[in-house]
């Protein structure tokens, strides 16, 4: 039962996620924000990782609380999902390419909240939405999913491609993270013996 949800209620924005660490990749994604909706879609498609979010935010304003309180929640969901992490990988990456984009994501599920984003984008918008929510959404999933995540474009001309490119090798490198060991099913993955 490594599901979770979690609501988050602030006077900028509504946000609802839902997960299920042991799913088939099945997104229903709901932000206000297209292009976003299409990186959260694809973070669960290719993290095999459920994902259902809801959110109602000022976007009058821009999509900045929307962004960064969507990541804020998932992280929690993740969080939460994952209990004590008993039996869990722990550790992922993924090198991924797409057309000419190449991003490495490496990941730990450590409790210790850490973000290296090296993305460089050619221009500041993908459509309307703005590349700089790109490291938000990763920072605030980091923080409150007590993940050390480090993500690394390694080449890329076209903006949609290292946006898209970076939140697939994220989601390849979940997918490693969260399964269960069966060589270690029952033992936390850490010689401390908590996580």
């Amino acid at each position: 039962m490594r599901q979770a949800t979690i609501t988050r209620a602030t006077a900028e924005t509504t946000i609802e996620v839902t997960v299920d660490l042991d799913g088939s990749g099945a997104y229903d994604n709901r932000t206000g924000v297209g292009f976003f909706d299409h990186m959260l879609d694809q973070l669960a498609r290719h993290s095999l990782i459920d994902l259902r979010v809801r959110a109602d935010g000022d976007l009058h304003i821009d999509d900045h609380h929307t962004v960064e309180d969507t990541g804020i929640a998932l992280g929690q969901a993740l969080a939460q999902a994952l209990g004590d992490k008993r039996g869990i990988r722990r550790y992922g990456d993924c090198a991924l390419v797409m057309d000419d984009a190449q991003v490495r994501c490496a990941l730990d599920l450590s409790a210790r909240p850490y973000l290296i984003c090296n993305l460089s984008f050619p221009s500041s918008r993908i459509g309307t939405f703005d590349t700089e929510l790109v490291r938000e959404f990763f920072q605030a999933l980091s923080t409150h999913g007590g993940i050390t995540l480090h993500i690394d474009q390694v080449h890329g001309v076209n903006g949609h491609h290292i946006a898209e490119a970076a939140f697939k090798a994220v989601a390849r490198a979940l997918r490693v993270a969260v399964e269960s060991d069966p060589r270690k099913a029952d033992a936390i993955p850490s010689t401390k013996g908590a996580l």
